[in-house]
């Protein structure tokens, strides 16, 4: 949501001043106009977390002018947006608009784009003055997100299970966040403090697997030109998630067999016996007692990885998680200092009608992508990408709110957003027409039985009958029986 502020104005056409003041001043916003740079750096120089968050230059600067001004402001005030203000006819395609401008506002301006483009440098301050703040960079496998009901069981799992020494098998589709799962059960973990060494064991040629997971002696095999440690040594005291283990080779399932019972193992070329203090935690997409069927999996090593089993949900089956995934990946990418974007709820419910074949990752690339098409932005329904709103209208609603219809799952069913109006409304007013019609379509429904009626809204009998007394609704006398 756009905040009051203020821009500073460097031009001399009074013209553009007095119409710019106008605007400004319908929306709220302040303009403060500079006479020239060194009024400008004075102004910049004096700031002091104040209200202001852009620049605005006058399309009357040339290029000359221009750079020393531009670095004068970075220095001075690393956290401002730039804007360019055009000349009328003009856009921001003609005016070949340079790094590090934000944006350009021409003459005559519209609402739309002047509010856009204020927002877009709002939230650049923001993202600046979180870049500076020192803050530790958002890691999100500390706290696996989500709402759902699924998300929280798994979380409950996770603070069951982290602080013994049980081996984790973790299942799920590609891309549903099993590794942020093994990372989680480390940070909450006593081996907290020592390594998280993570191997990808479908990534890696079977013949070097082997000398990969254990290590090995100098002239062991050809290329082995000096000692090497392995994947076990390295994680000794902390984890080792052997990722994509369904992918692993029979011989080398052998072999893990034998250190998970043993807890010890030889280098390649080596017969000195290494102890190893480890946590194994294991992870794959595929389904292992199918590929104990089909002799691809041996099943010993499975019940030895499959001590206390936590199996990863798609995303379509976790819809209420991507709302507050979306704000985490959004958080993640502004600390990583790789811009800023923001979704409006409608955007962001239509995500939540996408079926997510890629489940998180996909979601994750689907958000820098939006970072990158629009920095700064705000990324409506309209601006989402085709398969993104598949099956979904925007039509204007015979209410007080225009919406957003998508096309259920179902045939024939659709869900309606209320999208909220440029005028704004009274909420408490719509929420209570809202309730009341509500109470009066399950009263309809029921044939006016108050108790079977408070079954379909999912509250008590009592609290329904208060709610009716209440609105002054007349109630259906209900069968003694009930």
């Amino acid at each position: 949501m756009l905040h009051n502020g203020c821009v500073l104005l460097l031009d001399s056409d009074q013209e553009r001043i007095n119409y710019l003041r106008i605007i400004f001043h319908f929306i709220d916003f302040e303009l403060e106009v500079v006479s020239d740079q060194g009024a400008l750096k004075r102004r910049l120089t004096e700031r002091d977390k104040d209200k202001c968050t852009s620049v605005l230059l006058g399309p009357g600067l040339g290029a000359a002018e221009k750079k020393p001004l531009i670095s004068m402001i970075k220095e001075e005030a690393s956290d401002i947006a730039l804007l360019q203000l055009l000349n009328k006819d003009e856009t921001a395609a003609d005016s070949q608009l340079e790094h590090p401008f934000l944006g350009a506002l021409p003459i005559p301006t519209q609402y739309e784009e002047l509010i856009s483009l204020l927002y877009k440098a709002q939230l650049f301050q923001e993202n600046c003055q979180h870049k500076n703040s020192g803050q530790r960079p958002l890691e999100l496998f500390r706290s696996l997100s989500g709402n759902s009901r699924a998300t929280k069981q798994i979380n409950k799992m996770i603070e069951q299970v982290a602080d013994t020494e049980a081996t984790v098998l973790v299942l799920g589709e590609s891309g549903t966040g099993k590794e942020v799962v093994a990372r989680k059960l480390h940070y909450n973990s006593s081996r907290r403090g020592k390594p998280f060494v993570p191997v990808n064991c479908g990534a890696i040629p079977a013949d070097l697997l082997e000398s990969e997971l254990f290590g090995h002696e100098k002239g062991a095999f050809t290329g082995a030109i000096s000692a090497r440690q392995g994947r076990f040594e390295m994680a000794d005291g902390g984890t080792l998630f052997l990722d994509e283990i369904g992918d692993m080779s029979m011989p080398m399932q052998v072999k893990l067999l034998r250190v998970l019972q043993e807890r010890s193992f030889e280098r390649v070329g080596s017969n000195k016996t290494i102890q190893c203090n480890v946590r194994i935690i294991a992870a794959t997409h595929r389904n292992l007692e199918q590929a104990i069927r089909e002799n691809r999996f041996r099943e010993d090593l499975y019940y030895r990885l499959n001590v206390f089993p936590i199996e990863m949900p798609p995303l379509r089956e976790r819809r209420d998680d991507i709302p507050v995934l979306v704000n985490d990946l959004i958080s993640r990418i502004e600390k990583e200092k790789r811009g800023s974007v923001r979704l409006t709820p409608s955007a962001v419910m239509a995500l939540t009608q996408f079926k997510w074949p890629g489940n998180v990752r996909e979601l994750a690339n689907l958000i820098e992508r939006l970072a990158i098409l629009y920095p700064y932005g705000v990324v409506d329904v309209k601006d989402l990408p085709e398969k993104f709103r598949m099956g979904m209208t925007i039509t204007e609603s015979t209410g007080d709110l225009p919406e957003v219809t998508i096309s259920g799952e179902e045939p024939g069913v659709v869900e309606s957003v209320p999208r909220l109006p440029n005028a704004g409304i009274d909420l408490k007013t719509h929420l209570t027409n809202l309730e009341l019609n509500l109470i009066r379509q399950a009263l309809d429904e029921s044939d006016g039985v108050v108790a079977h009626a408070a079954k379909r809204l999912n509250m008590r009998r009592t609290t329904l009958v208060e709610k009716l007394r209440k609105f002054g609704l007349q109630r259906t006398q209900e069968p003694t029986n009930i």
